[in-house]
Parts: structure tokens; C-alpha cells; sequence
């Protein structure tokens, strides 16, 4: 436990310490309910954030109910969702959002119900439509795999750049993780609160992966049609960095591009140890959820709202980059201790 407390501490880049009282279980209490809603339910990363949030809803005496849209970018199903914790008079909602804006009017009513609502890993548009979020800095996570494609390149005049962005509604998450590698790579990104007005000659494109293998092959494929020659590749998480390895690799063009992506999923480190992913910034969603419930819990308890980490507009609950071909210059994680951490 020690030497883990010790990893910990050196590689969650941006995050303050976890919050002090949210693991104890002097609030807990057993007529509490939280609603636990995700993009879905087959999501290594959705899998891990429940795990967390119902083994933190037992050890507080919390009930926790789980619900899961069909598909990420399944809105319609995350509304019924919060309208059925709404009407089963649950204390809170824990929100992994598909669309960050139109879900918005369904938590106000929520919380004009005296639900308390945290969003998870994605903010909503805008933020300060949930009580609070806790999350990876994703703009940090797409940032520190620019750097990392940059630094490993060195000279990126020649650099021709591949987007594998989640949807068309461009939900948050999904933007921060773009425009942060972006600008970590040194591309000026105009307005951060979109993607696709860059003018930068570098890139390519942007095409769409719904977060799916499938997805990311099919767009990896658009991409190459448009420019063989891509040879960086930004991928919005793991199963898309697949994805778009196989299309790559379909053309024989695997060795010619770097690819980054952002998770730290055990599937996606094993995909840097193999060389299919350069590098990937890890988040911790064990952490992310049972912290969601327990200041939902406390909340609810106390009414003691969970604070945003000091300089910013959420709780930060850390990003830690896993590379097996280190750069000079930023923290870094072996794929040893990316293993050690990882989840699904």
C-alpha cells in the first residue's frame, strides 16, 4: 500500500489530494439512494466507475441504482433516467452525460427537485449545470499526449495529424481532449470550446469514432483518404486507438504513425506495451465514482456541498501519463506502473 500511495502522489499530474473526509462512513446513511446514469453499460471505463460507486454505496449503507444509456450518445435514455430517480425520490445523481447541453434542462429539474447531482468525468455544458464535477482535467490528459507526439517527433513542421474525435454533439469531454492535444502539440486552437476551426496546415482532419473500435477504424480510414501520409494520430480513448490501428495497419502504414489516446484502461495499456498506442493518459474512474457517492452522501447528511479542487472548476481526481518510450521533460509512467493502476 505504501509504495502505491507513493506512485500515486508522483504521477497524478494537476490533482489535489482526494478529499479527506469522503471515504469515512460517519455520514453514512441507510435511507439514502443515488442514481448511478452512464453513457453505457459495455464501456470498460462505465464497467470500473460502477464497480466503484456500488462498493463505496456499500461500505456507507448507501442504496445505489445504475442505469445506462443504450449507446454513448444514447440522450433519451439518460433523461428517463434522471426523471425515474427524480420520482423515486433518490438524495442524488451521479451523470456520466452524452450530450453535456440538452441534458442540462433534465438536471436543473432534478435539482430543483433537491437532488443533488455530480457529474462524472464529463462537465456539462455548462458547467455549472451540476452541483459539482468530479473529473480527469481532460483538457491536462489531451495536453500531456501532445506533448509526448511532439517531444517524440522533434520536428513537427512535417507533422500531418489524424483527429478520432466521440460525436457530432461534441460533448466536453470530448472537446478537452482535443484541444488540449492540440495546443499540446503547439497548434494554436482558436476558439477551445469547439473543434474544427483550427487553420493549422498540419491537420488533416476530424472524423468521428462514437469511442468504438469500429468507429475509430472507419474514420481512420477517411482520414487516410484524404491524406495517406498521416503520421499523428489523436484518438479520444483506447477502443478508437484500436480501431484506427487496424486501419492502419490494413494499408501497412502501422509503423508510420504515432498514435495517443487518453483512458489507462488495461486493454489500452497493454496496447502501449505492444506498441500500438505511443502513449495515453490514464484516469483513475474507481476513485471518480465511490468519491461521487460519498459527497452525494454527505451532501444529503450534512448538507455539505464537495468542493472544486483550488484553481479550478471541478474536482480533479488526477491523470497520470503511461508511456513505454519516455520523453525528456514531462512525468511519465512505465507500462509497469500503468498495469499497477489500469482497470477493466
Amino acid at each position: 500500500m505504501e509504495n502505491w500511495e507513493i506512485t500515486m502522489k508522483k504521477i497524478l499530474v494537476g490533482s489535489s489530494a482526494l478529499l479527506a473526509g469522503l471515504g469515512a462512513s460517519s455520514y453514512a446513511a441507510a435511507d439514502t439512494s443515488v442514481c448511478l446514469i452512464t453513457k453505457d453499460a459495455t464501456n470498460p471505463f462505465f464497467v470500473k466507475m460502477a464497480q466503484g460507486a456500488f462498493a463505496k454505496a456499500a461500505e456507507l449503507g448507501v442504496e445505489l441504482r445504475s442505469y445506462a444509456g443504450k449507446f454513448d450518445g444514447d440522450h433519451e435514455t439518460q433523461v428517463a433516467a434522471i426523471e425515474t430517480c427524480v420520482a423515486a425520490g433518490a438524495g442524488g445523481i451521479l451523470l456520466v452525460a452524452s450530450d453535456t447541453k440538452a441534458i442540462t434542462s433534465s438536471v436543473e429539474s432534478a435539482r430543483d427537485a433537491g437532488l443533488v447531482v455530480i457529474a462524472l468525468d464529463t462537465p456539462l455544458d455548462p458547467i455549472d449545470s451540476a452541483d459539482m464535477t468530479f473529473a480527469t482535467d481532460n483538457f491536462l490528459a489531451g495536453e500531456l499526449i501532445g506533448q509526448w507526439a511532439a517531444k517524440t517527433m522533434g520536428d513537427t513542421s512535417n507533422a500531418k495529424i489524424g483527429l478520432l474525435n466521440i460525436n457530432v454533439s461534441q460533448p466536453t469531454v470530448g472537446v478537452l481532449r482535443n484541444q488540449g492535444f492540440l495546443q499540446g502539440f503547439g497548434i494554436d486552437i482558436g476558439d477551445s470550446s469547439k473543434w474544427g476551426d483550427e487553420t493549422d496546415a498540419r491537420i488533416v482532419g476530424h472524423e468521428l469514432s462514437n469511442g468504438n473500435a469500429e468507429g475509430g477504424r472507419k474514420g481512420m480510414e477517411n482520414l487516410l483518404a484524404i491524406d495517406p501520409g498521416i503520421n499523428v494520430v489523436y484518438t479520444i480513448n483506447e477502443p478508437a486507438a484500436a480501431g484506427a490501428y487496424e486501419a492502419l495497419k490494413a494499408f501497412g502504414l502501422e509503423d508510420q504513425a504515432l498514435i495517443v489516446s487518453v483512458d489507462g484502461g488495461c486493454p489500452g495499456v497493454a496496447d502501449v506495451a505492444a506498441g500500438v498506442i505511443g502513449a495515453t493518459a490514464q484516469q483513475y474512474p474507481l476513485d471518480m465514482a465511490g468519491l461521487g457517492v460519498a459527497a452525494i452522501a454527505k451532501a444529503v447528511v450534512t448538507g455539505e456541498m464537495p468542493a472544486a479542487t483550488p484553481g479550478k472548476a471541478f474536482f480533479d481526481t488526477g491523470v497520470g501519463l503511461v508511456t513505454g518510450a519516455p520523453v525528456d521533460g514531462l512525468e511519465q509512467l512505465s507500462v509497469e506502473e500503468g498495469n499497477n493502476l489500469c482497470w477493466g
